[in-house]
């Protein structure tokens, strides 16, 4: 989410703000201060209790505000057979995942519907829209099928308000960090033949959160090199 946060701020955005959970964002700061747009942070826990999130929510659009523009890059994973997964994972998982998801619409929504426009894009994985199964990925996959679900019907309630909500499923990605020249140079194992990178994603990103795409909405881009199964690490979990 750093390198997207950066891409967009050369983008024309004047304000950029992000939430982070335990360390400050200081250098993904400094790269969308260095594009030219304004940059905060606000530290959000999104596995607190609901009303410590929606409190600091509401005070990052109170401070930084209005956004008309929502990018969703929370969630924690875990990669577990169901036998070993515990109540607490399958917690963490759906607030994760799913709770922060709705209580970050909550916060933005009244600012978009009354701008008359918005833009949602939210983060699932390889096969969440069809509920393609994994190993290991029981209450993770539950989790990034049902916040699917959650932007298709948000996305039919706020298209008649301008705002389009759409979902991008990254896969193959297993080092965030990686530039696309660096991706390019290293294998591996989905039909593109080489890894993903944060650049990959933000020009997906890019495209859905543009002004002109406004007849793009209920929508789930795959950015993942054409990769459609777990891979063998993920058979092999524990």
């Amino acid at each position: 989410m750093a390198g997207v946060a950066a891409a967009l701020s050369h983008d024309g955005f004047e304000r950029v703000a992000i939430t982070y959970r335990t360390t400050p964002p200081d250098r993904t700061l400094a790269s969308i201060e260095a594009a030219g747009a304004g940059a905060y942070a606000t530290r959000v826990d999104f596995l607190d209790g609901q009303d410590t999130i929606a409190t600091a929510l509401e005070a990052l659009v109170r401070d930084y505000g209005p956004f008309d523009t929502l990018v969703h890059g929370v969630g924690p994973i875990v990669v577990k057979r169901f036998e070993r997964l515990s109540m607490d994972e399958y917690r963490d998982m759906l607030d994760g995942n799913l709770r922060s998801a709705v209580l970050a619409v909550r916060a933005v929504a009244n600012g978009m519907r009354e701008q008359r426009f918005g833009r949602i894009v939210f983060f699932a994985t390889v096969g969440s829209a069809v509920t393609q199964p994994h190993r290991g990925f029981a209450f993770y996959q539950a989790a990034k099928s049902a916040l699917v679900a959650f932007a298709r019907c948000l996305a039919l309630e706020e298209a008649p308000h301008g705002i389009t909500v759409n979902v991008v499923s990254p896969g193959d990605i297993r080092q965030k960090s990686l530039s696309r020249e660096e991706a390019l140079a290293r294998p591996a194992r989905n039909p593109r033949g080489r890894s993903g990178s944060f650049e990959d994603v933000a020009d997906a990103v890019r495209f859905l959160v543009a002004a002109e795409r406004d007849f793009v909405t209920g929508s789930v881009i795959d950015v993942g090199g054409g990769l459609t199964q777990a891979d063998e690490r993920n058979e092999r979990s524990p």
